[in-house]
């Protein structure tokens, strides 16, 4: 079985490979965003990797339904937050849309998940006094509204705080450290034997519910939140190539919001058990991040590496079971 990825890489330097296009060909343009970058993804193992990283902090309570954009991210997650709610991370390199939200405030969790990505841009909307210290000094370039005022725009259709937009190419503007896309320890290939035939799989966090049910039709596993289709406002229900449930620890920090709620911080440096969603069925599968500047390879049972699907990913960063 071919795995496509670049751990494990002995020629010339990925990112020069990247650059000249031995993974040759764009995906095709797509209408109201931006695409670049030639080479294979490393987040989705399709062509065009794109130029640089951006991660948005989405909001995704209802007030904040439907959201915009995410049907362009090259992967989603979903991590749980304040009161038992959850909160998407969003992250863009193959292709920009013109607008992405609505954009809310960063946790700390979310500083470790992305040291992965190298040095990639984090669009947000604030974050607590407390935290603003962690996130300047963090090999993040910080994209606040503050820094990046003519990447925001506020929709006159929604009440604050669920109207913030960014506008990712004019982020990027302000952004001109953010890495490139590189290995963060994906893969990508045919179906390894095994598995469970599944139609739907649940994942639940305190106060918020997903479900991914198989389309065979559109090859997808569709996403429900709180048991309605998750639409954005430009592509109908979202879908996704690949789902993992990834089981971690989720523990309280040291912050918490203004209501008196803590903080839940997402630990994603370690390792655990997972689930890998692809093609109909479910996989049974480990995950493993020795360092935070490393990436998150998952495992079968007996130690082989599991090929996602190309596409897009969801990673739901659940609460481990007992």
């Amino acid at each position: 079985m071919a795995l496509t990825g670049g751990a494990g890489w002995t020629g010339p330097s990925r990112r020069t490979v990247l650059a000249t296009g031995l993974a040759a060909g764009l995906t095709p343009l797509v209408a109201g965003c931006r695409s670049g970058g030639a080479g294979r993804s490393p987040f989705t193992g399709e062509d065009g990797a794109g130029d640089k990283v951006l991660a948005v902090k989405i909001d995704n309570v209802s007030a904040a339904r439907p959201q915009t954009g995410l049907e362009h991210a090259d992967i989603l997650y979903t991590e749980q937050v304040e009161a038992g709610l959850s909160r998407i991370l969003a992250v863009f390199a193959a292709h920009l849309p013109d607008r992405v939200g609505p954009v809310r405030s960063a946790r700390e969790s979310d500083l470790e998940l992305l040291r992965q990505f190298g040095h990639p841009a984090l669009a947000y909307s604030g974050a607590q006094a407390k935290l603003r210290p962690t996130l300047e000094s963090a090999p993040i370039d910080p994209l606040p509204p503050g820094k990046a005022p003519d990447a925001y725009v506020r929709s006159p259709d929604r009440a604050a705080p669920h109207n913030l937009y960014l506008r990712p190419a004019r982020a990027l503007e302000a952004a001109p450290g953010a890495s490139a896309p590189a290995d963060i320890g994906f893969r990508f290939g045919s179906a390894p034997a095994g598995g469970t035939r599944t139609s739907e799989q649940d994942v639940h966090y305190p106060a918020a519910r997903f479900a991914f049910a198989w389309s065979e039709s559109r090859n997808r596993w569709l996403v429900s939140m709180d048991g309605t289709p998750f639409r954005t406002t430009g592509g109908g229900q979202l879908g996704v190539a690949t789902v993992i449930v990834q089981y971690v620890t989720v523990r309280s920090s040291r912050l918490h919001d203004k209501w008196g709620s803590v903080t839940p911080y997402t630990e994603t440096v370690g390792s655990g058990d997972a689930l890998v969603l692809r093609n109909g069925k479910k996989y049974e599968a480990h995950w493993s991040r020795p360092a935070a500047d490393g990436g998150t390879t998952f495992t079968t049972p007996d130690g082989n590496r599991l090929p996602f699907p190309k596409g897009p990913v969801w990673v739901a960063l659940t609460p481990k079971k007992g």
